[in-house]
């Protein structure tokens, strides 16, 4: 993670050698059915030159027989071959898909820095399945190598020159379609980035469809998307030009090759030097030649893209994290004592607050900007630039990020609902049914809950796009109050319900939270009223602490944000 991070290679390298049982399971049985289709037009050589020309029936029988025997290995080699090689692809692709939810959900962060959820989503399905099938195209590639070196030995066997033939031409065959492959890398790359971005700008956009449709701005956002969609679609045809492009060229260069190798064999049986069978023999492995390395074509192309998405996949594995490690200890108990002292991050500069243990604090941020730094000091997804933030007097950035979120849960004003019933979402966080019960409440949850078909277990889709945006907002407060941290920040969490609801919260928040430590960072009169005290910042810098009324009587700024 960060610097001296995975890089592509490490990535595909990870990727075959977890798999290396099933890989190499794969590759011994694929040999065997490839060395056995090589092996099929030899048995039909013999057959023609040891019964059929002498008239031999017990000959013929012999034979055939043994071409079935052949015909039944290399049947069931490939079936079993292509069983590991599948089961190699699937599960080093869901190792990866694993291992970058790991990354993205580190506490310490930095992996969705700059990159939309949706372009997530599709590093983690769309390029970590194009990783692992690197897999079934190394065993495929080793398989198709292997028919190769046996039709060499083969031909070797029947005629010298046809056997350096086959040994010469192969190598540079392969060379070339190496360097037909580049092309292809390099547009997948695009292709796969272009993807990424159209899928994060249509998630985005869904997420936020009833705001877009409150302002008006659907056409708007329906050419934004237009746009990004047309860009990946000219990305994906160009790699799809190019990969065409690939398969045609070796295609022909093949079908040259073997158009050789038959002539060769031709001029040799003329001159009498190969017998009848050992020309058909020649002809059928020239044939065969066309497979194996018709998969070389292929396997180019699965090894180009896969170079391509494991530099996506390092790129997300190997991003920096948003705070530095640390091995400080959480104090026991917590008792909720918070202090900033000169905090500068973002737009905050040396800003000092406190919040004794058991204390209401409101923060009323002119900017909302200065909210979102503090947001994020407080829950140490950020450190600050200069200053310290600190809890029970041990400095948060001397924390792990995850023992800190055990102690200081912060409440985003956008927290989002998961799929699954209401009482599920807000019970994520504890078993305590008389907790729970005491949360609905405080937030007004048990209100929605009744108005649902089936109550509490009423199903909530995804981000909770089946309730209103109060019915979400009272869910996600139920969710952070069930959790009962020692430290509870909350950003805005009522401004989409009526001033009746939002009064009900706010008497809610003020007795479930009695005796533990709780700051609101909101413009709410209702909220701020319940409060022991409010902080106003103002150009990222602390203008005041007072009672919510008094700031009220004192700034014009703060009458401006807390009462219009």
């Amino acid at each position: 993670m960060g610097t001296g991070g995975p890089s592509g290679r490490d990535v595909l390298r990870g990727a075959v050698k977890g798999q290396r049982r099933d890989v190499v399971l794969g590759s011994v049985l694929g040999a065997g059915h490839q060395a056995g289709e090589a092996l099929v037009p030899v048995l039909i050589g013999v057959v023609i030159d040891r019964a059929v020309a002498r008239s031999d029936g017990g000959e013929l029988l012999l034979w055939v027989a043994v071409l079935g025997v052949v015909y039944i290995g290399l049947s069931f080699s490939f079936r079993f071959g292509a069983r590991a090689g599948e089961r190699a692809a699937e599960v080093a692709g869901h190792q990866l898909r694993a291992e970058l939810v790991r990354r993205v959900l580190h506490p310490s962060g930095g992996a969705d820095d700059g990159r939309l959820p949706g372009a997530l989503t599709n590093i983690a399905t769309e390029d970590a399945r194009r990783v692992g099938a690197v897999n079934m195209a190394l065993l495929t590639g080793l398989a198709a190598l292997t028919g190769l070196l046996v039709s060499a030995v083969l031909l070797l066997r029947i005629s010298l020159p046809l056997g350096i033939t086959v040994l010469l031409g192969t190598p540079l065959l392969l060379w070339l379609g190496h360097l037909l492959s580049k092309p292809l890398e390099r547009r997948s790359e695009a292709e796969q980035e272009r993807a990424a971005h159209a899928s994060g700008i249509a998630s985005d956009l869904v997420a936020g469809l009833r705001v877009l449709k409150g302002i008006g701005a659907e056409s708007a956002a329906v050419a934004r998307y237009r746009r990004t969609s047309r860009d990946s679609l000219t990305a994906t045809l160009r790699a799809a030009r190019a990969e065409a492009g690939q398969n045609g060229m070796v295609l022909a260069l093949t079908g040259a090759f073997i158009a050789v190798v038959a002539l060769v064999g031709g001029r040799l049986a003329a001159r009498g030097d190969i017998s009848l069978g050992e020309l058909v023999s020649a002809v059928g492995l020239a044939l065969f030649l066309l497979g194996p390395l018709s998969e070389f074509s292929w396997v180019n192309s699965e090894f180009a893209q896969g170079r391509a998405s494991a530099a996506r996949i390092a790129d997300v594995l190997a991003a920096p994290p948003g705070v530095a490690p640390a091995t400080g200890v959480l104090p026991r108990p917590v008792e909720g004592r918070v202090r900033l002292r000169g905090v500068s991050y973002g737009t905050l500069r040396d800003v000092d607050l406190d919040a004794s243990p058991g204390e209401v604090v409101g923060v009323v941020a002119i900017d909302p900007a200065d909210a979102t730094a503090l947001l994020r000091c407080l829950g140490r997804q950020g450190d600050p630039h200069g200053g310290s933030v600190e809890l029970d007097g041990v400095p948060l950035a001397t924390l792990d990020p995850a023992d800190v979120r055990t102690a200081i849960l912060v409440a985003e004003h956008d927290a989002h609902l998961f799929e699954g019933s209401l009482i599920g979402n807000v019970s994520a966080a504890t078993s305590d049914s008389a907790g729970i019960g005491r949360a609905m409440a405080a937030s007004g949850a048990d209100e929605v809950a009744k108005t649902l078909p089936l109550g509490g277990d009423t199903k909530v889709t995804a981000r909770g796009g089946s309730l209103s945006g109060g019915q979400r907002q009272r869910v996600a407060l139920a969710r952070a109050l069930a959790a009962d941290p020692p430290v509870l920040v909350v950003h805005d969490p009522a401004t989409a319900v009526d001033a009746v609801t939002e009064a009900t919260i706010a008497a809610g928040i003020r007795d479930v939270r009695r005796n533990r430590t709780t700051i609101m960072v909101t413009t709410s009169p209702a909220l701020l009223a319940v409060t022991d005290r409010v902080v106003l910042v103002e150009g990222g810098r602390v203008a005041d602490t007072a009672l919510h009324a008094d700031l009220v009587r004192k700034h014009a700024d703060y009458r401006a944000a807390v009462l219009s």
